[in-house]
Protein backbone atom coordinates (compact mmCIF):
# COMPACT_ATOMS: atom_id res chain seq x y z
CA UNK A 1 0.00 0.00 0.00
CA UNK A 2 2.83 2.02 0.76
CA UNK A 3 4.48 1.74 -2.46
CA UNK A 4 1.08 2.19 -4.02
CA UNK A 5 0.81 5.79 -2.13
CA UNK A 6 3.68 6.50 -3.24
CA UNK A 7 3.22 6.07 -6.67
CA UNK A 8 0.07 8.16 -6.49
CA UNK A 9 1.94 11.11 -4.93
CA UNK A 10 4.47 10.92 -7.41
CA UNK A 11 1.84 11.33 -10.17
CA UNK A 12 0.57 14.52 -8.10
CA UNK A 13 3.83 16.15 -7.25
CA UNK A 14 4.34 16.52 -10.95
CA UNK A 15 1.75 18.01 -11.28
CA UNK A 16 1.65 21.13 -8.61
CA UNK A 17 2.18 24.58 -9.63
CA UNK A 18 4.63 26.59 -7.84
CA UNK A 19 4.33 27.96 -4.46
CA UNK A 20 3.74 31.21 -3.51
CA UNK A 21 2.93 32.71 -0.06
CA UNK A 22 -0.50 33.38 -0.16
CA UNK A 23 -1.83 32.16 -3.58
CA UNK A 24 -5.55 31.02 -4.05
CA UNK A 25 -6.68 28.16 -6.37
CA UNK A 26 -9.31 28.45 -8.56
CA UNK A 27 -12.73 29.07 -6.35
CA UNK A 28 -14.56 25.72 -5.45
CA UNK A 29 -17.41 24.72 -3.72
CA UNK A 30 -16.25 22.68 -1.19
CA UNK A 31 -14.84 26.05 1.11
CA UNK A 32 -11.47 26.98 1.74
CA UNK A 33 -8.09 24.88 3.06
CA UNK A 34 -5.73 27.34 4.58
CA UNK A 35 -2.30 25.48 3.96
CA UNK A 36 0.63 26.68 6.49
CA UNK A 37 4.30 25.83 5.86
CA UNK A 38 7.35 27.35 7.52
CA UNK A 39 9.81 28.35 4.64
CA UNK A 40 9.24 27.55 1.16
CA UNK A 41 12.82 28.71 0.33
CA UNK A 42 13.57 25.53 1.83
CA UNK A 43 12.20 22.68 -0.79
CA UNK A 44 11.10 20.46 1.76
CA UNK A 45 8.76 23.25 3.06
CA UNK A 46 8.24 23.77 -1.02
CA UNK A 47 7.15 20.37 -1.42
CA UNK A 48 5.08 20.40 1.62
CA UNK A 49 2.69 23.50 0.53
CA UNK A 50 2.65 22.37 -3.38
CA UNK A 51 1.28 18.67 -2.76
CA UNK A 52 -0.81 19.77 -0.05
CA UNK A 53 -2.54 22.59 -2.64
CA UNK A 54 -2.40 20.05 -5.63
CA UNK A 55 -4.53 17.18 -3.22
CA UNK A 56 -7.07 20.10 -1.80
CA UNK A 57 -7.74 20.94 -5.11
CA UNK A 58 -7.97 17.25 -6.43
CA UNK A 59 -10.68 17.31 -3.85
CA UNK A 60 -12.71 20.34 -4.96
CA UNK A 61 -11.08 22.97 -2.47
CA UNK A 62 -9.45 26.19 -2.55
CA UNK A 63 -6.46 26.03 -1.42
CA UNK A 64 -4.74 29.29 0.38
CA UNK A 65 -0.74 28.24 1.07
CA UNK A 66 1.16 30.60 3.08
CA UNK A 67 4.13 30.84 5.86
CA UNK A 68 5.06 31.93 8.43
CA UNK A 69 8.85 31.27 8.55
CA UNK A 70 9.36 29.58 12.03
CA UNK A 71 8.06 33.04 13.69
CA UNK A 72 5.07 32.40 16.17
CA UNK A 73 3.39 36.01 15.63
CA UNK A 74 3.60 35.52 11.78
CA UNK A 75 1.37 32.13 12.82
CA UNK A 76 -0.64 33.26 14.67
CA UNK A 77 -1.76 36.28 12.07
CA UNK A 78 -2.16 33.55 9.02
CA UNK A 79 -4.46 31.59 11.23
CA UNK A 80 -6.76 35.17 12.38
CA UNK A 81 -6.76 35.63 8.49
CA UNK A 82 -7.40 31.39 8.18
CA UNK A 83 -10.42 32.55 10.35
CA UNK A 84 -11.74 35.61 8.74
CA UNK A 85 -11.74 33.95 5.30
CA UNK A 86 -14.06 31.28 7.05
CA UNK A 87 -11.55 28.61 6.01
CA UNK A 88 -13.32 24.87 6.38
CA UNK A 89 -10.03 22.98 7.52
CA UNK A 90 -6.06 24.02 8.37
CA UNK A 91 -2.95 22.09 7.44
CA UNK A 92 -0.59 23.09 9.66
CA UNK A 93 3.34 22.48 9.56
CA UNK A 94 3.63 23.84 13.30
CA UNK A 95 6.24 27.16 13.88
CA UNK A 96 7.02 25.99 17.34
CA UNK A 97 6.17 22.48 19.38
CA UNK A 98 5.41 24.70 22.44
CA UNK A 99 4.39 28.21 21.05
CA UNK A 100 2.06 27.11 18.79
CA UNK A 101 -0.12 25.42 20.89
CA UNK A 102 -2.01 28.98 21.41
CA UNK A 103 -2.58 29.06 16.99
CA UNK A 104 -4.19 25.78 16.69
CA UNK A 105 -6.36 26.45 20.23
CA UNK A 106 -7.63 30.01 18.31
CA UNK A 107 -8.41 27.75 15.31
CA UNK A 108 -10.66 25.21 17.35
CA UNK A 109 -12.19 28.05 18.96
CA UNK A 110 -13.30 29.26 15.34
CA UNK A 111 -14.47 25.68 14.74
CA UNK A 112 -11.86 25.21 12.41
CA UNK A 113 -10.31 21.30 12.44
CA UNK A 114 -6.81 21.63 12.57
CA UNK A 115 -4.12 18.82 10.71
CA UNK A 116 -0.59 19.31 11.65
CA UNK A 117 2.29 17.78 9.31
CA UNK A 118 6.15 17.59 9.49
CA UNK A 119 6.52 18.62 13.56
CA UNK A 120 4.46 18.08 16.56
CA UNK A 121 3.22 20.33 19.27
CA UNK A 122 3.29 19.04 22.93
CA UNK A 123 -0.47 18.93 23.67
CA UNK A 124 -2.93 16.20 21.85
CA UNK A 125 -6.32 16.19 21.69
CA UNK A 126 -6.27 19.58 19.80
CA UNK A 127 -5.45 19.36 16.55
CA UNK A 128 -7.60 16.39 14.73
CA UNK A 129 -4.43 14.66 13.50
CA UNK A 130 -0.49 15.16 13.96
CA UNK A 131 1.71 13.53 10.90
CA UNK A 132 4.81 13.55 10.81
CA UNK A 133 8.05 11.45 9.34
CA UNK A 134 9.20 8.74 11.95
CA UNK A 135 12.42 10.51 12.98
CA UNK A 136 13.90 8.15 15.15
CA UNK A 137 13.23 5.52 12.46
CA UNK A 138 14.78 7.63 9.96
CA UNK A 139 17.94 8.96 12.47
CA UNK A 140 18.92 5.29 12.90
CA UNK A 141 18.90 4.09 9.60
CA UNK A 142 20.90 7.67 8.68
CA UNK A 143 23.20 6.73 11.85
CA UNK A 144 24.04 3.38 10.42
CA UNK A 145 24.55 4.72 6.44
CA UNK A 146 26.97 7.42 8.31
CA UNK A 147 29.27 4.86 10.03
CA UNK A 148 28.95 2.49 6.66
CA UNK A 149 30.88 5.46 5.54
CA UNK A 150 32.93 6.66 7.66
CA UNK A 151 34.28 4.07 9.75
CA UNK A 152 34.85 3.02 12.82
CA UNK A 153 37.07 5.17 14.63
CA UNK A 154 38.03 8.87 14.64
CA UNK A 155 36.61 12.14 15.70
CA UNK A 156 32.98 14.01 14.03
CA UNK A 157 30.79 17.05 14.06
CA UNK A 158 27.17 17.15 14.08
CA UNK A 159 24.80 19.89 13.23
CA UNK A 160 21.90 20.67 14.79
CA UNK A 161 17.78 21.58 13.89
CA UNK A 162 15.89 24.38 15.67
CA UNK A 163 15.70 23.66 19.04
CA UNK A 164 11.86 24.46 18.97
CA UNK A 165 11.27 21.66 16.62
CA UNK A 166 11.15 18.28 18.48
CA UNK A 167 12.24 16.58 15.39
CA UNK A 168 15.90 18.48 15.97
CA UNK A 169 16.39 16.42 19.10
CA UNK A 170 14.67 13.21 17.81
CA UNK A 171 17.34 12.83 15.05
CA UNK A 172 20.28 13.93 17.33
CA UNK A 173 19.09 11.60 19.89
CA UNK A 174 18.34 8.96 17.45
CA UNK A 175 22.14 9.37 16.03
CA UNK A 176 23.26 9.23 19.34
CA UNK A 177 21.71 5.54 19.97
CA UNK A 178 23.51 4.20 16.90
CA UNK A 179 26.50 5.93 17.39
CA UNK A 180 27.29 5.44 21.33
CA UNK A 181 27.96 1.38 19.78
CA UNK A 182 31.03 2.48 18.95
CA UNK A 183 33.09 3.81 21.34
CA UNK A 184 36.07 4.79 18.96
CA UNK A 185 33.85 7.33 17.45
CA UNK A 186 34.64 10.63 19.49
CA UNK A 187 31.96 13.79 19.02
CA UNK A 188 34.33 16.48 18.89
CA UNK A 189 31.71 19.24 18.77
CA UNK A 190 28.17 20.09 17.58
CA UNK A 191 26.12 23.71 16.85
CA UNK A 192 23.09 24.26 16.28
CA UNK A 193 22.23 25.64 12.19
CA UNK A 194 18.55 26.05 12.40
CA UNK A 195 17.77 24.23 9.46
CA UNK A 196 19.75 26.65 7.51
CA UNK A 197 22.37 26.23 4.38
CA UNK A 198 24.37 29.46 5.25
CA UNK A 199 24.27 29.09 9.48
CA UNK A 200 25.03 25.11 8.42
CA UNK A 201 28.27 26.68 6.30
CA UNK A 202 29.44 29.22 8.78
CA UNK A 203 28.84 27.09 11.97
CA UNK A 204 31.24 23.80 10.07
CA UNK A 205 33.55 26.76 9.57
CA UNK A 206 34.39 27.32 12.83
CA UNK A 207 33.92 23.71 13.83
CA UNK A 208 36.61 22.83 11.55
CA UNK A 209 39.35 25.27 12.20
CA UNK A 210 38.77 23.70 15.92
CA UNK A 211 38.64 20.33 15.27
CA UNK A 212 40.87 19.57 11.71
CA UNK A 213 41.42 15.98 12.00
CA UNK A 214 37.76 14.91 11.75
CA UNK A 215 36.31 12.49 9.81
CA UNK A 216 33.09 12.93 9.24
CA UNK A 217 29.88 15.15 9.50
CA UNK A 218 26.44 14.13 10.49
CA UNK A 219 23.39 16.89 10.31
CA UNK A 220 19.66 17.20 11.17
CA UNK A 221 18.92 18.18 7.33
CA UNK A 222 20.22 18.50 3.94
CA UNK A 223 20.08 22.18 3.91
CA UNK A 224 23.06 22.08 6.70
CA UNK A 225 25.03 19.11 5.55
CA UNK A 226 24.78 21.06 2.13
CA UNK A 227 26.46 24.29 4.19
CA UNK A 228 28.73 21.90 5.62
CA UNK A 229 30.14 20.77 2.34
CA UNK A 230 30.63 24.21 0.62
CA UNK A 231 32.75 25.47 3.71
CA UNK A 232 34.22 21.61 3.65
CA UNK A 233 35.14 22.50 -0.09
CA UNK A 234 35.73 26.31 0.29
CA UNK A 235 38.68 24.65 3.27
CA UNK A 236 39.71 22.02 0.25
CA UNK A 237 38.72 19.35 2.97
CA UNK A 238 36.20 17.53 1.89
CA UNK A 239 37.77 14.67 0.32
CA UNK A 240 38.51 13.36 3.77
CA UNK A 241 35.64 14.20 5.25
CA UNK A 242 31.89 12.41 4.96
CA UNK A 243 28.82 14.37 5.56
CA UNK A 244 25.50 12.69 5.46
CA UNK A 245 22.30 14.51 5.47
CA UNK A 246 18.37 14.08 6.23
CA UNK A 247 15.59 15.00 4.25
CA UNK A 248 15.90 13.68 0.42
CA UNK A 249 16.25 16.93 -1.03
CA UNK A 250 16.73 17.67 -4.68
CA UNK A 251 19.98 19.61 -3.65
CA UNK A 252 20.91 16.59 -2.14
CA UNK A 253 20.05 14.19 -4.39
CA UNK A 254 22.65 16.00 -6.30
CA UNK A 255 25.42 16.04 -4.13
CA UNK A 256 24.91 12.22 -3.61
CA UNK A 257 25.47 12.22 -7.43
CA UNK A 258 28.26 14.27 -7.88
CA UNK A 259 29.98 12.43 -5.02
CA UNK A 260 29.92 14.89 -2.51
CA UNK A 261 27.09 13.67 -0.12
CA UNK A 262 27.01 9.82 1.21
CA UNK A 263 23.36 9.71 1.77
CA UNK A 264 20.17 11.21 2.74
CA UNK A 265 17.05 10.15 4.81
CA UNK A 266 14.10 11.14 2.68
CA UNK A 267 11.15 12.24 4.80
CA UNK A 268 7.95 11.18 3.07
CA UNK A 269 6.72 14.50 2.84
CA UNK A 270 4.80 14.12 -0.76
CA UNK A 271 2.44 11.44 1.12
CA UNK A 272 1.56 12.73 4.38
CA UNK A 273 1.13 16.50 3.07
CA UNK A 274 -1.44 14.48 0.41
CA UNK A 275 -2.64 12.00 3.17
CA UNK A 276 -3.16 15.02 5.70
CA UNK A 277 -5.43 17.17 3.21
CA UNK A 278 -7.14 13.72 2.38
CA UNK A 279 -7.93 13.50 6.82
CA UNK A 280 -9.49 17.04 6.49
CA UNK A 281 -11.79 16.07 3.27
CA UNK A 282 -12.66 12.77 5.57
CA UNK A 283 -13.15 14.96 8.87
CA UNK A 284 -15.34 17.75 6.73
CA UNK A 285 -17.80 15.40 5.23
CA UNK A 286 -17.91 12.77 8.05
CA UNK A 287 -17.18 14.34 11.34
CA UNK A 288 -14.25 11.70 11.26
CA UNK A 289 -10.53 11.33 9.62
CA UNK A 290 -10.87 7.70 9.03
CA UNK A 291 -7.52 7.04 11.25
CA UNK A 292 -7.57 5.57 14.37
CA UNK A 293 -4.89 7.97 16.43
CA UNK A 294 -3.94 11.36 16.32
CA UNK A 295 0.00 11.34 15.75
CA UNK A 296 0.84 9.17 12.98
CA UNK A 297 4.00 8.24 11.48
CA UNK A 298 5.27 7.57 8.01
CA UNK A 299 8.49 5.58 7.71
CA UNK A 300 11.47 7.20 6.37
CA UNK A 301 13.75 6.00 3.26
CA UNK A 302 17.62 6.22 2.83
CA UNK A 303 18.79 8.00 -0.59
CA UNK A 304 22.72 6.71 -1.67
CA UNK A 305 24.55 6.24 -4.60
CA UNK A 306 23.29 2.94 -5.31
CA UNK A 307 19.26 4.10 -5.51
CA UNK A 308 19.59 7.31 -6.20
CA UNK A 309 18.58 7.09 -9.85
CA UNK A 310 15.25 6.21 -8.64
CA UNK A 311 14.71 9.59 -7.32
CA UNK A 312 11.99 10.48 -9.51
CA UNK A 313 10.37 13.84 -8.45
CA UNK A 314 11.00 16.08 -5.29
CA UNK A 315 11.24 13.90 -1.94
CA UNK A 316 10.12 10.91 -3.85
CA UNK A 317 11.57 7.29 -4.33
CA UNK A 318 9.68 5.29 -6.95
CA UNK A 319 10.40 1.08 -5.93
Amino acid sequence: MLKKTRMLMLAAATLVAPFAAGAVTSASAEGLITIIVNDPSNPYWLTEGNVAAAEAKKLGYTANVAAHKGDTNSESNLIDTAITNKSVAIILDPANASGSIGAVKKAIAADIPVFLVNAEINQEGLAKAQLVSNNAQGAALGAQQWVEAVGETGKYVELLGAPSDNNAATRSNGYETVLSQYPDLEKAASQVANWDRTQGHDKMQSMLQANPDIIGVISGNDEMALGAIAALKEAGKLEGIKVGGFDGSPDAVAAIKAGELQYSVLQPVAIFSAKAVQQADAFIKTGATGVDTEKQLFDCLLITKDNVDKYTAPFTLSE
